[in-house]
């Protein structure tokens, strides 16, 4: 069975991979490893997590599994290095690894591009600060955010424990009639078992943090299963053929 690694930072939101093994009916083995430091929702301390020492410890840890394509899981994360920084941390990885990687910010990237969006809104759970960091990213990928909300929560942790009511509402609130899809870009919240509900109330695709980079990792190991229950993404996008950022 094709193994997909996923570098997940601390504790918050990972069981929504397992979740997401179950609703692709095992097609894949989704397989975690975690790499610990500050969850602060701040420049600096988002840059130490994702240093090249901290990604270096996840894929030895994943290496025990034998991955065949390994996922930096976090947006955040990526972002914060820039444009280039983050092509360069996924390079990085994937030399770390031995296999093709990425990273959640450009699953987000691939995931809007595979779709054809070109216009969105963002609603993210950070500082505004951060989150406009994430919209710079998109733009350079040709991806506008026609509009941007933010949560302003301080922690992956406190994201981690919204409930299902405050998670929709998020999204809900953080839509925009001009937006082909609402993205909700934080890994620490947990969506996977929301989408269904929230394109239904928002009658529009949603791509989430946790849901791209599922779909990231099948898509660079070479897979490109359909999953009715997990959204616009697994229902309208197969067979493309895969390749990686480097």
């Amino acid at each position: 069975m094709t193994t997909i690694g996923f570098i997940y930072p601390d504790h918050a939101a990972e069981d929504d991979y397992p979740l997401a093994q179950r609703l692709l009916g095992d097609v894949a083995r989704l397989t975690v490893a975690h790499v610990y430091g500050t969850d602060l929702h701040a420049v600096p301390e988002l840059r130490d997590l994702g240093s090249p020492e901290r990604l270096r410890e996840g894929a030895a840890s994943l290496a025990a599994y034998d991955p065949d394509a390994v996922v930096w899981a976090c947006t955040s994360g990526s972002f914060v290095f820039g444009h280039d920084g983050a092509t360069e941390q996924v390079a990085a990885l994937a030399r770390d690894s031995g296999t093709p990687a990425s990273s959640t910010s450009f699953a987000f990237a691939r995931a809007a591009q595979a779709l054809g969006l070109r216009r969105v809104a963002v609603a993210a759970s950070y500082p505004d600060e951060v989150a406009e960091m994430f919209v710079q990213f998109l733009a350079i990928e040709g991806i506008d955010a026609v509009s941007m909300s933010s949560a302003d929560i301080d922690t992956a942790a406190e994201v981690g424990r919204l409930d299902d009511e405050r998670v929709v509402e998020i999204a809900m609130s953080g839509d925009h009639p001009d937006a082909d899809a609402v993205l909700i870009p934080d890994t620490a919240m947990r969506t996977v078992g929301l989408l269904d509900t929230i394109e239904s109330a928002l009658g529009k695709p949603v791509l989430t943090a946790n849901q791209v980079t599922v779909w990231e990792g099948l898509r660079i190991a070479g897979l490109s299963p359909q999953a009715p229950s997990l959204g616009a993404l697994f229902r309208q996008v197969a067979g493309s053929e895969a390749d990686h950022v480097s």
